[in-house]
């Protein structure tokens, strides 16, 4: 009697089974030219926001943000005494990110890399000068960023940095104003606002002109504007809540 190969102690998948199909993204045609318009959206405009605050109970003050493919949950801890024994006149803010193995094309191995310390670093430098840490000695302020689903860094550090300011404003951390950060990218003669990660291999980031900064800079004042009226409005929503 031939031995069957049927395992009765394991969930057995079906016999015949096929490799999914994935359709390609067309959102930006790997043979873009310059001077094409830009698909899906115009040139300044930015992708949906969804934000919301206070979904994580453990933690002081949480919110999770999401603008199409990039999606982000943030969790702050603290103030808390810090456990060195220096004593520091002004509090200190720590900042974590985390990409899940999933957020990704190719899978990520689960441990912090060089690309996770910088993308914290830049978050941590937007955050530190809007927290009045001057009100907490010797105190740490721990904030906790996973990425989800990364559709460019430029992305997730601007959706991070708006993600960690709510979440320290639904822990009642003082601050001197919500912090609303949005990225761009120069793509032929034009300015593209939000960039995904697609948009950014045919952006021309590697050098750009002085003049050419301080319109990026304008274009994102200009929507920062709009991203901080999301913000206020998410954590009106929160506090009306609770």
């Amino acid at each position: 009697m031939a031995q069957s190969n049927f395992d009765r102690r394991r969930i057995n998948g079906p016999e015949e089974s096929y490799q999914p199909i994935f359709e390609p993204d067309e959102e930006v045609d790997s043979r873009w030219k310059p001077g094409s318009p830009r698909k899906g959206r115009a040139a300044r405009d930015i992708r949906p926001i969804f934000l919301q605050a206070g979904l994580i109970n453990q933690a002081n003050g949480s919110a999770y943000i999401e603008t199409e493919k990039t999606k982000i949950a943030c969790a702050v801890y603290g103030p808390r005494q810090s456990k060195t024994t220096v004593y520091n006149e002004k509090g200190r803010l720590n900042v974590e990110v985390k990409f899940t193995p999933f957020s990704c094309t190719r899978r990520r191995v689960p441990i912090r890399d060089a690309e996770d310390r910088s993308v914290a670093v830049q978050i941590q430098q937007a955050l530190t000068s809007a927290v009045r840490l001057e009100l907490l000695p010797k105190s740490t302020i721990d904030i906790f960023v996973t990425i989800i689903e990364n559709d460019g860094i430029e992305g997730c550090i601007a959706a991070g940095s708006v993600a960690a300011s709510v979440a320290l404003a639904d822990a009642g951390i003082e601050m001197l104003g919500l912090v609303a950060s949005c990225s761009t990218a120069v793509v032929g003669e034009e300015i593209w606002m939000d960039p995904t990660e697609q948009e950014g291999h045919i952006a021309s980031g590697s050098l750009v002109y002085a003049e050419q900064a301080v319109k990026c800079m304008e274009a994102c004042q200009e929507c920062c504007t709009d991203i901080h009226a999301v913000m206020a409005q998410a954590l009106l929503e929160t506090a009306q809540n609770t």
